[in-house]
């Protein structure tokens, strides 16, 4: 495979899974420092022939240790992680920003085409972060829409007669992208969206400053403050180390786009692919990723079932794995 031309080979379904995977990998030995010592600490050279169910995935913290780049690229885009000045952020470099659009777009448009929907985008925090890949995506998506209406909202917004009245005139469905939390704290308030057709996509964080809420509890409450159906509330599964974004729509089994795999990797031997229904940490093949790392295993805990589609089921405890000195090693 060659890599010349990476965005249509990478997104192109046409081409096998397999083949791109290769292709990629191949790359990411020769060019990529950072996932090629990661290897070598664990005593395998280029020789191996991997496949998707059994390639050693690198730690997502990785991101937190320095670039994580191909020799002689450099970053168009900056993104990190949210948190706290004293807190070691992950930071993730995007070499071409137009990969990186075509991985948002392409999925989200498949799921909600771009003629049907506006988007109104309630994130409180992520705002604060003005490196959020959260809050790029969501603008660029914002910024694609002719209709002028999408727009960021707050808690606090004040929603006109006019503007909704110019809302349900519009013919499409508003699409509340919200944070878990935020959706928590808009929901204390009367419900102005009452006289439209309205979806909503939750992002995850369910910490909250009061308390933590399950999945279903937060879908519950969704349902019956907005009057819609559970069919109708989605979610979206992302992060700073990714290009590619994953939607769960109507329930909280999630699926990945053709160009990314999803596995859960047993804890305690991340080279081996859980059994469907098997708890395991999360592992993701993005191959949009070409330019950092496409091969990762996230601090997430996870499940598989026999559809292929997972489901997060929150954070593990110890973030401890096998060939993670080479971090240490790879910041001297």
């Amino acid at each position: 495979m060659s890599l010349t031309d990476p965005e249509n080979q990478i997104f192109d379904p046409q081409t096998p899974f397999l083949k791109r995977f290769e292709g990629v990998y191949a790359f990411q030995y020769k060019k990529n420092r950072v996932y090629r010592a990661f290897l070598n600490a664990l005593g395998y050279t280029n020789q191996e022939h991997f496949r998707p169910g059994n390639i050693p995935l690198l730690p997502v913290r990785a991101f937190k240790y320095g670039s994580i780049l191909p020799e002689g690229y450099t970053a168009d885009l900056i993104f990190r992680s949210s948190g706290t000045s004293a807190m070691k952020r992950s930071t993730h470099g995007i070499v071409s920003t137009d990969i990186y659009e075509k991985s948002i777009t392409t999925e989200f448009y498949r799921h909600f085409p771009k003629e049907n929907h506006i988007i109104l985008a309630l994130l409180p925090g992520y705002e604060d972060n003005p490196d959020s890949s959260l809050i790029w995506m969501v603008r660029h998506l914002i910024s694609r829409d002719s209709s002028g209406l999408s727009r960021f909202i707050r808690q606090d917004t004040q929603f006109s007669k006019e503007w909704i009245t110019e809302l349900a005139l519009s013919g499409k469905k508003v699409l509340l992208f919200g944070a878990a939390f935020g959706l928590i704290d808009f929901m204390s308030r009367t419900n102005p969206f009452e006289s439209l057709k309205i979806e909503i996509i939750e992002t995850g964080g369910m910490k909250t400053h009061k308390r933590e809420m399950s999945k279903e509890e937060l879908r519950e409450r969704i349902s019956d403050h907005f009057g819609i159906k559970p069919s109708e509330i989605h979610s979206e599964y992302g992060m700073c180390e990714l290009h590619s974004q994953m939607y769960a729509i109507g329930s909280v089994w999630f699926s990945a786009p053709h160009w990314v795999t999803v596995s859960i990797r047993d804890a305690e031997n991340p080279e081996r692919e859980c059994e469907p229904g098997e708890e395991g940490k999360i592992g993701i093949i993005d191959l949009a990723n070409i330019y950092s790392c496409p091969f990762i295993i996230t601090g997430d805990r996870g499940v598989m079932n026999e559809n292929g589609q997972f489901q997060v089921l929150g954070r593990w405890d110890s973030d401890n794995m096998r060939g993670c000195n080479f971090l240490i090693d790879a910041e001297t």
